[in-house]
């Protein structure tokens, strides 16, 4: 089994050399590709001196398009499993393993980390809970699959959905976006309950302007997706 903990980083290096140690100290077995996303601070220089491998991009181009470029490194690298793993320090590496374990357990392609079911831990704002328990919802009506915690970036893919989401990822804000791609695929996606933490430093990507952009454009992206993929509907 060979493990590839993928993590997008956009301006993060008051955050990203801890979150680097704690998966190092958490899950040992696993590799790790820092993706720089255009960070205009040291996040680059931060990440060579941790001394683990990374991609940059020449230009910011959102954490779909880092999250693609890691599931292509992924992909021609022969990985059997994708870990998705925000750079700012909100995700417990300490759940990598055991996530893996039970999703080779029950069969699941793309186990989704989920603050919602345990509901212990950073819950977010009452606004972005609000947009999330929308698009679930929306999501659900879309593709039948029933996923609380929507935009949770605290993902793993198993071989298949490396492949697939490498050929096809939504560029921004592809969290929700991704599900109905599962759900049309064929594909079983379900949530693995983790308790998440506030970010160690630095400021979200995603102020009012920006959730109201999201929410628009992922609720015409998870509607669209009827029209795009094959139904092979899985419960």
């Amino acid at each position: 089994m060979k493990i590839l903990v993928i993590v997008p980083a956009y301006n993060e290096s008051a955050a990203i050399a801890g979150t680097i140690k704690e998966i190092q100290e958490k899950a040992p077995e696993a590799d790790i590709l820092v993706i720089n996303d255009g960070s205009s601070d040291d996040t680059a220089g931060v990440v060579s001196r941790c001394g683990v491998k990374y991609l940059s991009h020449c230009i910011n181009l959102g954490i779909g398009a880092a999250v693609q470029s890691g599931f292509l490194y992924a992909r021609d690298n022969g990985y059997t499993y994708a870990v998705q793993i925000d750079g700012d320090g909100q995700h417990d590496p300490a759940y990598i393993l055991p996530m893996i374990a039970w999703m080779e357990k029950e069969n699941i392609d793309v186990g989704i980390g989920s603050r919602f079911i345990s509901h212990q831990g950073f819950q977010s704002s009452r606004m972005r809970r609000l947009g999330i328990w929308f698009l679930s919802h929306l999501v659900r009506l879309s593709c039948g699959l029933h996923i609380r915690d929507v935009t949770s970036g605290y993902r793993v893919s198993n071989r298949r959905y490396i492949e697939i989401f490498a050929r096809n990822y939504s560029d921004d804000y592809p969290e929700s976006d991704a599900i109905p791609v599962i759900a049309f695929t064929g594909g079983k996606a379900a949530e693995y309950p983790m308790i998440m933490r506030e970010r160690r430093a630095g400021h979200s990507s995603i102020d009012l302007g920006h959730s109201f952009y999201y929410i628009v454009k992922a609720s015409l992206s998870i509607i669209l997706s009827r029209f795009v993929y094959p139904v092979k509907k899985t419960t």
